[in-house]
C-alpha cells in the first residue's frame, strides 16, 4: 500500500464535496485526509485528497475522479516537486510547575500559543506530517486534551504545473 495526494480543481458549487465523497465511499476507497478551500478565482475550489491503496486501485481512483462533471482538473501531487502542509492544534492541560516547559517545547517548534488558561494552553503549529507528529510525540509526557488537524493540503512547486481555465 501506498499513499498518493491528488490536487482537485473543481467547480465552486454545492454539493461537489460530497459527491466526490460518495464516489470513494461508493467505490470501497478510503480518504485518509481531505482539504477544500477556494482558490483565487472564486468560480473554482481546489480539493487536496490524500488516500492510499496498491498501483491498480491509485490509477483507478484518479480515472474515477477525474471523469466527475465538476472536476476541472486533477494532478497527483509529488513529494519531491510539492509543497505540503498541515495545521493542527492541540490543547495540553498545564499549570503554574510545568507551564513554561510546554511553551518552551511549542517555541523549538516555531509553534504559536494561540490560548492561554489558568489549566491549559492551546497551541497552533502548521508544517509538513513528519514535524508534526515529532511535535505531538514530545507532548506525550504531557496531558493532552484534545487534537484538531486539518488534514494535508499541498501544491506543486514553480509554475509548470499551474492550470489556467
Amino acid at each position: 500500500m501506498q499513499k498518493k495526494v491528488f490536487q482537485l480543481l473543481v467547480d465552486n458549487t454545492s454539493g461537489v464535496l460530497s459527491r466526490i465523497a460518495g464516489l470513494f465511499s461508493r467505490r470501497g476507497y478510503n480518504i485518509e485526509s481531505i482539504t477544500a478551500g477556494d482558490t483565487a478565482d472564486t468560480r473554482y475550489s481546489r480539493i487536496t485528497i490524500v488516500t492510499s491503496g496498491d498501483d491498480e486501485i491509485l490509477d483507478q481512483i484518479e480515472k474515477q475522479v477525474a471523469k466527475l462533471v465538476d472536476v476541472r482538473d486533477i494532478k497527483v501531487l509529488e513529494r519531491d516537486v510539492s509543497v505540503f502542509r498541515e495545521l493542527v492544534l492541540v490543547k495540553v492541560r498545564v499549570d503554574a510547575a510545568n507551564r513554561q516547559s510546554v511553551i518552551a517545547v511549542a517555541d523549538v517548534f516555531r509553534a504559536n500559543i494561540v490560548d492561554v488558561a489558568k489549566d491549559s494552553v492551546v497551541i497552533e503549529i502548521t508544517g509538513n506530517t513528519n514535524k508534526l507528529d515529532a511535535f505531538i510525540n514530545l507532548l506525550e509526557g504531557y496531558e493532552i486534551l484534545e487534537i484538531a488537524r486539518t488534514g494535508i493540503t499541498g501544491l506543486g512547486r514553480g509554475t509548470d504545473n499551474v492550470t489556467y481555465l
